[in-house]
């Protein structure tokens, strides 16, 4: 029960790592502040002709921040998917040292691999989406091929000439 515990807690502290260090290294772009000067009006709702000036500034700074952001969603989305195929090359790398370790990485690969389609949804761009879609969808299928349907050799069995020789 124990390693099913730990094999989750592994791939989840995997994702956040990439996602959090992303942030801590690569943070987005800040949200223009609402100027204060719009909260009065010259009578209910009314604007000032200096009030309206700023709300078109203001508007102007908000669509700018926008569009950085649906490129900083591509950006994080294209690091991500980066950072969860090395993961998952990673996992069949371990593949024959240590099976829980190699289930938390895979796992952790897996989470992250599903964070990068996040973002780059987030990033309204369809190409970008699809193609991480795209490379999910591939890696997940060799990914399970390998894992789960290829065959392994059985364990050998001891060998009976090596027994006789040994006395045992």
């Amino acid at each position: 029960m124990m390693k099913i515990v730990y094999t989750f807690f592994l791939g989840a502290l995997l994702a956040l790592f990439v996602g959090l260090g992303i942030q801590t290294f690569y943070p987005g772009p800040d949200m223009p502040d609402y100027p204060v000067e719009m909260e009065y009006g010259a009578g209910p709702g009314e604007l000032t002709e200096e009030q309206r000036e700023q709300e078109r500034e203001f508007n102007q700074r908000m669509a700018q921040w926008q569009e950085e952001q649906q490129v900083y969603h591509r950006n994080v989305g294209v690091v991500a998917l980066g950072a969860a195929v090395l993961q998952l090359v990673l996992s069949l790398v371990l593949e024959k040292r240590n099976k829980v370790l190699t289930n938390g990485v895979m796992l952790g690969g897996l989470f992250t691999l599903f964070y990068a389609i996040g973002r780059s949804f987030a990033s309204s761009e369809t190409t970008m989406t699809f193609v991480a879609v795209g490379v999910g969808l591939a890696v997940v299928l060799v990914l399970g091929h390998r894992r789960f349907f290829q065959e392994r050799p059985a364990p050998a069995a001891a060998d009976p000439a090596r027994r006789e020789s040994s006395g045992v």
